[in-house]
């Protein structure tokens, strides 16, 4: 991370909570995902939800915040 993009982020961890969900929320949109493979409908996303709400209530572990990090971080372009 560059110094300015560290005091951005020091800057913006002293926001209240929904400011940052605020902030958090407005950066995701701005990036341009990067999708492969096939592309699914809102049928199958629908699918996919309920199968995962399913099984979280079901108690399966589900992944870890490293795990889910390093995932979404793999997806990011130049990484």
């Amino acid at each position: 991370m560059s110094p300015t993009t560290q005091k951005l982020l020091k800057d913006a961890l002293r926001l209240s909570e929904s400011e940052r969900a605020s902030l958090a929320a407005e950066l995701l949109s701005s990036l341009v995902p990067q999708i492969s493979g096939p592309q699914r409908t809102g049928k199958e996303w629908l699918a996919e939800v309920e199968r995962r709400a399913r099984a979280a209530l079901a108690g399966a572990p589900g992944l870890t915040w490293d795990e889910t990090l390093k995932r979404v971080t793999d997806r990011l372009p130049g990484r």
